[in-house]
């Protein structure tokens, strides 16, 4: 058996405290510490448990995995691979490695038969009596007589010591990823601003990322909620919900969006509480890496960018065409907030399953510009006008659609398009109107629809 301890390490603190060895800091910012460092541990080995303010990892079932210990100690232990800064320990079993870890030995391993008894958590009820007898050591209490241990000291002394030699099973309740990130923070001090809180999202984001690489996904939506003081006589909770076109590890554009619509948001009380909860998340897919150097390639992303734009100027105010399963040309696409993220599919051949809307495909010619709206062309003699007589070149090209309508003009369209040249305004579309029922003996009406460039 092969066991680690990692302990969270801040850079500023230089030692831990003697007797328990825990760390001088934030109690709320070891608890994050100690979670963000479960889940990256969770990346190497199924079986992680905590212990106190450690972390333990049985990680004998994965050296092959990795090619041998040294290559996984190399992943785990690397210069560029920890979370975060960390102390770390290695024994036979879980005991071993946490009384190393206290000790802070650093590369050299003390045996476990000189190990300090105080690094027995279950001996440190007994360690007066035991220092009494001269008993400082685990070897020293391992050469008691066992009968005597247990009727003074009891049984849990000398399971805890099987334990530690690997006489006996060690158990521990493994930690689970969980399948959704559902983080809170209670803050240091009332926040009355919004803006002020994405300080405070930052170590949310920083949760959120080592979960999302534990779990190989990327994120399309989440919530930032907060809770105000109930004291006030206002709305006592508040939140805003992030989505992005595709799913994404990079913190930091999420921390800009955050910032873009918290920027905007005005707090009718203090916040005394955050929480990010994912909404949506999506497996990612590998990439395939090139033999050729990769081009260099710097600044957001075009997604990135038109959400950064969205998010400033309103989703209102950046907009994206979408196709529309209709043969009215003017009804052909429709404008669309960019944020409203398309549906998703992984091959063709899905789309349709996935209830994706197909532009109707056509052989007729269509021009470069369409109006907004078509417009009404004189007629003399039967031939329509517009700067002049126009002369028609090719047609008809027949359209109906929308039969269902009540009548012409308020969605059926009954058409003949031609192409037609002016004189003066170059290539034109136009279309003749057909009329049906009463009235279809009529003379027909001429629209210019687009304009060819």
């Amino acid at each position: 058996m092969h066991w680690i301890a990692l302990q969270p390490w801040p850079e500023a603190t230089q030692a831990p405290v003697a007797s328990t060895g825990s760390m001088p800091q934030d109690a709320n910012a070891l608890v994050d510490a100690l979670g963000a460092l479960a889940w990256w541990a969770l990346r190497f080995t199924p079986k992680v448990a905590q212990v106190d303010d450690a972390l333990v990892l049985e990680v004998s079932g994965s050296e092959r995995l990795f090619g041998g210990r040294q290559p996984l100690l190399h992943a785990m232990l690397g210069v560029d691979n920890p979370v975060m800064s960390v102390r770390h320990a290695r024994g036979a079993t879980s005991l071993i490695a946490l009384a190393r870890l206290q000790l802070a030995t650093g590369p050299r391993a003390v045996a476990p038969d000189d190990l300090p008894l105080q690094a027995l958590a279950a001996a440190r009820a007994h360690l007066p009596t035991l220092e009494r007898i001269g008993c400082t050591r685990w070897g020293q209490l391992r050469a008691l007589p066992r009968g005597g241990v247990a009727r003074r000291f009891g049984a849990p002394l000398l399971d805890a010591l099987d334990c530690a030699y690997g006489l006996k099973s060690e158990l521990y309740p493994w930690l689970v990823l969980p399948e959704v990130f559902d983080a809170s923070l209670e803050l240091a001090a009332q926040v009355e601003t919004a803006p002020a809180l994405l300080f405070a999202a930052r170590r949310l984001l920083n949760q959120l990322l080592v979960w999302l690489r534990s779990r190989q996904r990327g994120v399309l939506a989440l919530r930032l909620g907060w809770q105000m003081d109930k004291r006030r006589d206002t709305a006592s909770e508040g939140e805003l919900v992030l989505r992005t076109a595709e799913p994404t590890l990079d913190m930091n554009h999420l921390q800009r969006l955050l910032g873009e619509h918290l920027a905007r948001i005005t707090l009718p009380a203090p916040v005394l509480y955050l929480r990010l909860r994912t909404l949506e998340t999506q497996a990612l897919s590998g990439s395939t890496a090139s033999l050729l150097p990769d081009d260099v390639v710097g600044g957001d992303s075009w997604h990135q960018l038109l959400e950064r734009l969205a998010a400033r100027l309103g989703p209102q105010c950046v907009l994206q065409a979408q196709a529309c399963a209709d043969h009215r040309p003017e009804r052909m696409q429709a404008w669309a907030p960019a944020s409203s993220a398309p549906v998703r599919v992984a091959h063709p051949s899905a789309r349709a399953a996935a209830g994706a809307i197909q532009a109707p495909r056509s052989d007729g010619l269509y021009p470069t510009w369409l109006l907004a709206a078509p417009l009404k062309l004189a007629v003399r003699q039967a031939r329509p006008l517009y700067q002049g007589p126009l002369t028609l070149l090719a047609g008809p090209q027949r359209l109906e659609a929308a039969w269902w309508a009540q009548s012409v003009g308020e969605g059926c369209a009954l058409r003949d398009y031609f192409l037609a040249r002016s004189e003066q305004a170059g290539l034109l579309w136009i279309y003749r109107e057909r009329l049906s029922g009463p009235g279809a003996d009529a003379a027909p009406n001429w629209y210019l629809h687009g304009l060819f460039g």
